[in-house]
């Protein structure tokens, strides 16, 4: 499987997640939904030279550190070229501000008001979990015809 990030610049509020950047694809994979940052990782690339390079190509911001939050291991019935292991980071610290590429168009949100609906099917059964502060040891999502998850399992840090 190859490997992917996502990068989602965060603003906290009495250290809690208050605000988190999406950015609207539009185009190539996941075009029409909401997402954070991020893409495939290049080959002797490490995966969070990939997130941090991903970040500033797509969104325009450079990150100062970033925290991995995050193991996603998605495979795709229909479309195994697709399967991937996806690093997942938050970022509290960066240079600049998002601004919209040919790639994504950022927006922040307030954590009460994530579009679940218009991201990937996936993202309601753990991005809640980590903008709560825990960390997913590892999640599976087995995605079926018409991007409807067929199986699903969320494994966080500390968990039984």
């Amino acid at each position: 499987m190859r490997n992917s990030t996502l990068l989602f610049l965060v603003k906290s509020e009495d250290g809690k997640v208050g605000e988190i950047c999406l950015a609207m694809k539009k185009r190539g994979f996941g075009a029409g939904r909401w997402n954070g940052a991020g893409g495939k990782a290049n080959e002797g690339e490490t995966v969070e030279a990939a997130a941090l390079r991903e970040t500033e190509e797509e969104i325009g911001v450079r990150p100062k550190s970033i925290s991995k939050v995050a193991e996603l291991h998605f495979t795709f019935a229909n479309k195994p070229e697709w399967d991937q292991v996806v690093h997942a980071y938050l970022c509290f610290s960066w240079e600049g501000e998002p601004v919209e590429s040919e790639e994504m168009a950022p927006r922040w949100f307030k954590t009460g008001e994530i579009p679940y609906k218009e991201m990937w099917p996936d993202d309601v059964y753990w991005l809640p979990k980590v903008i709560s502060g825990k960390l997913i040891r590892k999640a599976e999502f087995e995605f079926g015809e018409g991007d409807i998850i067929l199986r699903q399992d969320v494994e966080e840090v500390g968990a039984p």
